[in-house]
């Protein structure tokens, strides 16, 4: 396709684009046709074609009312005067992104006041013990904020400080789902399984957690936590003394490694 054909093609478009109200497509088609047409030799009845594209162009700007509240200014253009179109679709691209900008910026506190509402809804079933309308309440939000593995993550910490451990690991195994690389997840999951005294699954996701991170002292310490309450010293002293190895100035990590060490002892 020639570069005439294409710019022709991105003008004519313009006209049903601004119907549809999609204003910076077709603004964006005009600044993108105009350059294709300044970088062609056209021949004289190829300029006279472009030249009247261009007048009913600019006729439709000027005629669309909505448009018109966004850039007020009249668009003038005048043949040969090409390049002060294109300064002018500049112009007016760069203020319909600030109404884009500010239209996502008000849809995202939009967004946060409705998440925000609905957890605070759900908190308030779960300090009133209501576990079912409390797990409706989060599902729902869940549901419709589906990929936010944060917002998963907060609800599971609400049910985990409500003792609701097995709703806790079923949030965050599905936001897990989200971002399988997550270490903070697998570290809670360990957590809540823990608390659950499924040890051995508790294990399995905390190993899993440590290929991702092997560096991390924290990490190294509540797998050091799941074998104090597992009873396995041999383990936790593994645990706290690689954490130790890490960070020597580690304080409880050097307290478990002392008690693992005293219970082997034994």
């Amino acid at each position: 396709m020639s570069e005439l054909v294409k710019a022709r093609k991105k003008l004519n478009s313009v006209p049903t684009l601004l119907k549809r109200g999609k204003y910076m497509t077709a603004v964006q088609g005009i600044h993108d046709g105009l350059i294709l047409f300044l970088k062609t030799q056209v021949i004289r009845n190829e300029r006279d074609e472009f030249e009247e594209i261009l007048r009913k162009v600019t006729y439709s700007l000027n005629s669309d009312a909505e448009l018109r509240k966004i850039y007020p200014l009249v668009i003038s253009y005048e043949p040969g005067q090409e390049r002060a179109l294109l300064d002018a679709m500049r112009e007016l691209l760069q203020e319909l992104q600030k109404v884009i900008n500010e239209e996502v910026k008000d849809d995202i506190q939009v967004i946060a006041a409705q998440k925000s509402a609905a957890i605070e809804k759900g908190q308030k079933h779960l300090d009133d013990q209501e576990w079912d309308e409390a797990k409706k309440t989060f599902n729902q939000l869940v549901k419709k904020f589906g990929g936010d593995t944060d917002l998963k993550a907060g609800i599971a910490d609400r049910y985990l400080n409500a003792g609701r451990y097995e709703e806790a690991f079923h949030m965050l195994d599905n936001a897990l789902n989200d971002d399988p690389n997550a270490i903070h997840l697998y570290n809670r999951i360990g957590m809540v399984l823990r608390k659950m005294k499924d040890f051995d699954t508790a294990e399995k996701y905390y190993l899993k957690a440590l290929t991702l991170s092997s560096d991390d002292e924290y990490l190294h310490y509540n797998v050091g936590r799941l074998y104090y309450d597992w009873g396995k010293w041999d383990k936790m002293s593994q645990a706290a003394q690689t954490a130790v190895g890490i960070n020597p100035d580690f304080s409880e990590a050097i307290k478990m490694l002392k008690f693992a060490q005293k219970k082997m002892a034994v």
